[in-house]
């Protein structure tokens, strides 16, 4: 089976979508139904919340097949 890994960001954080390990427990979507539409394509819109509500609400996830990651800015070639 193939590990598949998709990533979705609104700059200040990116959230990591892993298919495999989904157990479709609806959590994301009946939360947060702004940032997550299994109807929609990508299912996945990180615009749709704060980064806050994103954040909090992919923590809720059983399965780990959401995960999230902040972004750092690069000025002037070093990270923050």
């Amino acid at each position: 089976m193939e590990n598949i890994i998709k990533k979705y960001s609104n700059g200040e954080v990116t959230v990591v979508w892993k298919p495999d390990l989904c157990q479709h427990a609806t959590f994301c979507w009946k939360g947060l139904p702004g940032v997550f539409n299994p109807k929609a394509r990508p299912w996945i819109d990180p615009y749709g919340a704060s980064t806050g509500q994103i954040v909090g609400q992919v923590e809720k996830c059983p399965s780990g097949a959401l995960s999230y990651f902040y972004n750092k800015e690069e000025k002037n070639g070093i990270e923050t």
